[in-house]
């Protein structure tokens, strides 16, 4: 109705003005004209109709003579809409058959096609002849002179007018891109030859934090800081010879990891052969989860390389080893072995059961393992962590725990961490020997990007070539009495997780390692909740319960469509976690839609290992949050946030 209201406001407003308008689209159709534009040319109704063809009415035009005689009418009209169909801005004034004369001012529309404007200036015309007349003593050339400086003036106008607009749609252009630009997670700049920065879209301080957020008249060196500036300024050199360059960095104030595409702006041809302007466009992301994602895969891949390449082999010494306790064991018994050969006997079943647990060490780093993240309370685990090691502590010994107030609840594997740093805290103690010193695990924020948790002693330091290959396998400076893995499966833990491990000795002596962990906090656990949990697989279903029981939950349990219909009639219900695919054909989709119009006040989510792909999988995401197989703690805790917050749209609407 509004709009029927305000298209006829407007019809109403284009008829009260003196000149004839006609708007054409991009199709030659027409979209609006008003009263005098039919008036003029004496258009039927059927051409002033919103949608009438251009070529329709050149053809009518033509016909009444509006364009004098023309020899061929089908190739004048076909030449006049060959020349719409590739408009372009223009004013022209010409004589109609009638005698009188009209100026035709047309601009090209953003939205596609043209608005035309006609004019009636036959009066002015008139004038001029007039003048023309009553002005013998003037030159017939200052005469005409001031007739072409008239036209020009008109044309002028008419130029201006496009020109008005072109800037318009240029400054509207202009603020799109800067919002576009400034919207996205990335830093977009340009500098020129001399490193100065002349265009940024303010986001350098949200890539790499610390940085300055305005840049603009600043150099590379001053923007960046000296340390990033000499990591990123040969690819910038390179890029202003005209090669496109490409680095990847880590940006030591936070961190970060950061990609850095620099494309070479070759600026603007002189007359000389020379250039003027150019410079460097600058993107810079932060690709800190890509490259954690991408550690953690590579790892996973050495993992397994390494158990094919093991796992032959730590079979065949397993059965040697075997063998050789038993032949050793039996000649131990021996009552008749001399004293000196039951030495030997019990050193090689000793230096035997060592191999033993050599090879479970190997087939702890070389055998697949999966992170099982957890929701952790760091400030328990470090408390644990000092009750565990203070036993196996000298009494010279100091054991001291550092934590960062505010780190709250983190995901972590809970055992990988804690066995890290039992093994750190170990390795500190035998560097610090009998005459004893202080260890200290301290715990800390790196911006928001990781968890630093660094284990420092105050004993001799790492050596140049512990500094080197302390966390090779095998490498240990304690001889025969180490195996050479602990460090290792140190490292192994932290590149699982997508995360570091650095060794050095700090300013002040002794040794440090540090570990830096993905940073991931853990979503606040919910209200303890009684969870129907409908799984078809006991091994899943034992899983998924335990995960729900280690975030707060309840669990109550369903093999079945059959036994989850039974069991959902029991009060308390909160949340009912159901996989889709039940077996015999059954699904879980088809079981909460049947749950749902009993319980529409119970929270209902769906698991699975089908792809998002997949038919089944696809309705079901239609109308319930659907969770991926497999699954951590706190991706179960996010999923049912998200079933909460389902539940609660829906009963809102």
């Amino acid at each position: 109705m509004q709009a029927e209201i305000t298209e006829k406001l407007t019809r109403a407003g284009l008829n009260l003005i003196q000149q004839a308008l006609s708007i054409f689209d991009s199709n030659l159709r027409l979209a609006v004209s008003n009263q005098r534009y039919q008036e003029m040319f004496g258009l039927p109704d059927s051409l002033v109709t919103p949608g009438a063809s251009f070529e329709d009415t050149i053809r009518f035009l033509v016909g009444r003579g509006e364009y004098g005689h023309v020899p061929d009418p089908e190739e004048a009209v076909r030449m006049r809409v060959e020349t719409a169909r590739a408009f372009q801005p223009h004013y022209m004034e010409r004589q109609r058959p009638s005698g009188r004369w009209i100026s035709v001012e047309g601009a090209p529309l953003p939205q596609g096609g043209w608005v035309t404007v006609y004019t009636d200036i036959s009066e002015i015309k008139l004038q001029e002849r007039l003048l023309r007349a009553r002005s013998e003593e003037l030159s017939g050339q200052l005469f005409a002179h001031a007739e072409r400086l008239s036209l020009a003036n008109r044309e002028l106008a008419a130029t201006n007018a496009a020109l008005a607009e072109a800037k318009r749609e240029l400054t509207e252009i202009e603020a799109r891109t800067r919002l576009t630009t400034e919207m996205m997670p990335a830093h977009i700049a340009h500098v020129d030859r001399n490193l100065c920065y002349t265009y940024s879209n303010r986001r350098l301080s949200t890539i790499m934090p610390g940085l300055p957020g305005d840049v603009l008249g600043l150099h590379a060196s001053v923007a960046l800081g000296p340390a990033t500036f000499a990591k990123i300024q040969p690819y910038m050199n390179r890029a202003l010879g005209g090669v496109p360059a490409l680095c990847e960095i880590t940006h030591d104030e936070s961190g970060r990891r950061i990609r850095v595409a620099l494309t070479p702006d070759p600026g603007i041809r002189a007359p000389d052969g020379g250039h003027t302007g150019g410079g460097v466009y600058i993107l810079s992301t932060d690709i800190t989860e890509e490259t954690q994602a991408r550690a953690a895969l590579l790892q996973t891949r050495k993992r397994e390389l390494a158990a094919q390449l093991t796992s032959g082999l730590a079979h065949d010494f397993s059965n040697l080893l075997t063998i050789i306790l038993g032949l050793q064991g039996k000649l131990a018994r021996s009552k008749d072995l001399p004293e000196d050969a039951a030495e030997i006997a019990r050193a090689t079943i000793s230096a035997a059961r060592r191999g033993g647990t050599l090879l479970q060490r190997i087939g702890a780093i070389s055998g697949p393992r999966r992170m099982r993240a957890e929701v952790t309370d760091l400030e328990l685990l470090l408390d644990d962590l000092k009750m565990m090691a203070s036993p196996s502590l000298p009494g010279q010994t100091r054991l001291t725990i550092d934590l960062e107030p505010g780190l709250g609840l983190q995901l972590l594997d809970q055992g990988a961490v804690q066995d890290s740093l039992l093994n750190l805290i170990l390795n500190a103690r035998d560097a610090l020997g009998q005459q004893g010193g202080e260890i200290a695990v301290r715990a800390r924020r790196l911006r928001d990007t990781w968890l630093e948790l660094a284990v420092t002693d105050t004993g001799p330091g790492f050596s140049d070539d512990a500094l080197q290959r302390g966390l090779d396998p095998f490498f240990t400076t304690k001889g025969g009495e180490g195996s050479g893995l602990g460090l290792a499966m140190v490292f192994d833990h932290a590149s699982l997780c997508g995360g570091s491990v650095r060794l050095s000795n700090p300013p002040g002596g002794g040794a440090r390692v540090t570990l830096r962990l993905p940073l991931r906090p853990a979503h606040p656990q919910a209200e303890p909740r009684l969870v129907l949990l409908v799984e078809d697989s006991p091994e899943i279903r034992t899983h998924v319960r335990e995960m729900l029981c280690a975030i707060g939950h309840n669990v109550i349990e369903a093999a079945n469509v059959a036994e989850a219909e039974a069991l959902a009639v029991l009060d308390g219900i909160g949340v009912i976690l159901s996989d889709i695919n039940l077996g015999d054909g059954q699904t879980g989709l088809a079981l909460l839609d049947r749950l749902r119009e009993g319980l529409p006040d119970v929270a209902m989510g769906l698991m699975t290992s089908l792809p998002p792909a997949d038919p089944l999988h696809a309705a079901a995401a239609r109308n319930h949050e659907v969770l991926p197989k497999p699954f951590d703690p706190g991706e179960l805790v996010a999923f049912l946030q998200r079933c909460d917050a389902r539940l609660a749209t829906a009963a809102a609407q």
